[in-house]
């Protein structure tokens, strides 16, 4: 019998807490940056030659990834590198 209350399983792998904190840094960065939802979405899951990647599995992987992708961000956009939320920067320069 199907029991519609239970636990379904996830579609995807989960995010440590630092891949995830990464992942909403790039979306924010990206939106910032680039302004439509359809350009975000093209620039963070298509391959970037410049980068050598997906620029969305770059920035999850690791601080370097997510520095690289920023700068690639910014070169699209036209602007300077986003950090993500003012909230963390605040962080990071312990205020």
């Amino acid at each position: 019998m199907n029991d519609p209350f239970r636990k379904r399983g996830r579609k995807g792998p989960v995010l440590s807490p630092d891949e995830g904190r990464r992942q909403g840094s790039v979306v924010r960065s990206a939106q910032a940056a680039l302004g439509s939802v359809e350009a975000v979405r093209d620039f963070l899951n298509t391959h970037h030659q410049a980068l050598e990647g997906r620029p969305l599995d770059l920035a999850v992987a690791s601080e370097a990834g997510l520095a690289a992708v920023e700068a690639a961000i910014a070169d699209e956009g036209g602007g300077e590198p986003s950090r993500g939320s003012p909230r963390r920067e605040r962080q990071e320069t312990g205020q």
